[in-house]
């Protein structure tokens, strides 16, 4: 059993079980078109789906984010009701799968956990969904407002947002027990930053070598992660300019690794 620390949980849990459905930007890899070594790349480490992962214990059947490749990435999974997803923003490669989860609709509804303004954007986007009354086969989804960064439970599991910036987009993180998962992220804000102590792992995304004016590159992904200091950080979100898998995993630090779809981590 593990503990978390820092006041933010005071119980006992049973292990989770992390699972990353995709690892890519808003691209993918192979990039439509592209002919690089990384897209042409025969190593299944190097083909990314848009980025979401699967949070799974005994009790709760949780997703962050609902790329457009959801159908896909769940095709393999068992089926089960979803207790949840934790939505980060409103682009489009991280809730663009939200139509594809009509078959779950069978469960009842699933829980979408935004803030307003995402909220707002997935009705604008998706009136379907929101009629007073609703056409046969529409997804039925509900969504639960996230007000203030205020922590929450689904289940039995406690939640905590956390304000990171995707450039001047002001989006969402999730520290869950003494895992964090963080996507689109320019930069953390220092008052945010105590939310993120005493971490068995963090996810960041790390779009690329270069810098790009909303992302962080590479470089600055390590020195954030660095700055976190959890026991170990995966990287995700990453683009075909960021190199081949297993080339660039040995210029890694010891404790900092690159994810790739389909893996497992038990946190």
């Amino acid at each position: 059993m593990l503990k978390a620390q820092d006041g933010f949980f005071c119980t006992e849990y049973k292990y989770m079980i992390v699972k990353f459905l995709g690892t890519g930007t808003s691209t993918g890899i192979p990039e439509i078109g592209c002919n690089c070594s990384v897209c042409t790349s025969s190593d299944e480490k190097d083909h990314r789906l848009r980025a979401s992962i699967q949070i799974t214990d005994s009790e709760t059947n949780l997703f962050i984010d609902c790329s457009p490749d959801f159908r896909q990435q769940v095709l393999a999974l068992p089926f089960r009701k979803i207790d949840g997803f934790l939505i980060t923003h409103e682009h489009y490669d991280h809730v663009g799968g939200i139509d594809d989860l009509r078959p779950y609709s069978r469960f009842g509804a699933v829980d979408l956990y935004a803030e307003l303004k995402v909220a707002n954007a997935l009705k604008e986007r998706m009136p379907y969904c929101f009629l007073e009354h609703k056409y046969a086969g529409v997804p039925n989804i509900e969504l639960r407002l996230i007000e203030n960064l205020k922590p929450f439970k689904i289940n039995s599991i406690d939640v905590v947002p956390i304000r990171v910036m995707h450039y001047k987009l002001p989006i969402l993180g999730y520290r869950i027990r003494n895992f964090a998962y963080l996507t689109d992220v320019k930069y953390v804000p220092d008052e945010e930053m105590e939310k993120l102590s005493n971490l068995d792992v963090l996810v960041l995304s790390a779009l690329r070598l270069t810098s790009h004016p909303s992302h962080q590159s590479l470089e600055e992904a390590i020195a954030l992660s660095q700055r976190i200091n959890p026991k170990i950080t995966y990287l995700t979100h990453m683009s075909h300019q960021m190199g081949l898998h297993q080339e660039m995993e040995k210029r890694l630090p010891g404790n900092i690794h690159f994810a790739w779809d389909g893996l497992e981590l038990s946190v």
